[in-house]
């Protein structure tokens, strides 16, 4: 028979057991043959014909959970109803409060031990997340007055890099209470910027967060 007959099934298939495994093991304790061994008689070709690493299972594992949180984003983005202001405070929210943020933080990698994953994040947040989704609502909140800057690409990325990696646990192991000292002066340098867009919910949110990835490591 055909290798590979019908090869998005079988990547959707690999992708399937990995979450599931990941999810119960977590991703450091869950191997390649771990996945070999739930995949029902696939071999070890099968997988490294369309992923080359664990790293990369897991990149489209993340990418899989987060596309829907993307179409979110643009949804925001394009409303014509909210000032640029409070879509930054909208994508905060809605953001951090996503059910599929609790198995993100579940099946969270070590970052030390992967810098692979970390570049990964490091990239999306600048080429890809920065300019296609919060530039776009800062220069908006510029033209409507909500939002004072003379640097709208520097601040997309200031934002983004201390909300996905100075705040995230994941990267620097922060316990609740340094992630909650982190909280406070992110809320206080978008104050600086006339951006009082961080609430006592969006607080606990991020300490309930912290406390899954605390508990799953």
């Amino acid at each position: 028979m055909a290798r590979n007959k019908h090869p998005e099934e079988t990547i959707q298939l690999i992708l399937d057991v990995a979450f599931r495994l990941f999810m119960e093991q977590g991703y450091e304790h869950t191997s390649i043959q771990d996945i070999i061994d739930h995949l029902g008689g696939l071999s070890k070709g099968a997988i490294y014909h369309h992923f080359k690493s664990k790293e990369d299972i897991l990149i489209a594992v993340t990418d899989r959970m987060t596309a829907e949180s993307n179409q979110m984003l643009a949804s925001i983005r394009d409303r014509m109803d909210l000032c640029g202001k409070d879509k930054l405070k909208m994508i905060f929210k809605e953001s951090i409060r996503r059910p599929v943020q609790n198995d993100i933080f579940t099946v969270a990698p070590d970052f030390h031990n992967n810098p692979k994953l970390l570049f990964g994040l490091l990239h999306e947040t600048i080429e890809e997340a920065a300019p296609d989704y919060i530039l776009p609502i800062i220069r908006q909140g510029i033209s409507d007055g909500s939002i004072q800057t003379d640097y709208p690409e520097q601040l997309a990325e200031l934002i983004l890099l201390a909300a996905n990696v100075w705040m995230n646990p994941m990267i620097f192991d922060s316990s609740e209470e340094e992630s909650y000292r982190k909280f406070m002066v992110f809320g206080q340098m978008l104050r600086g910027f006339g951006l009082d867009i961080v609430d006592q919910e969006i607080l606990e949110r991020l300490r309930e967060l912290t406390a899954i990835y605390q508990k799953n490591k």
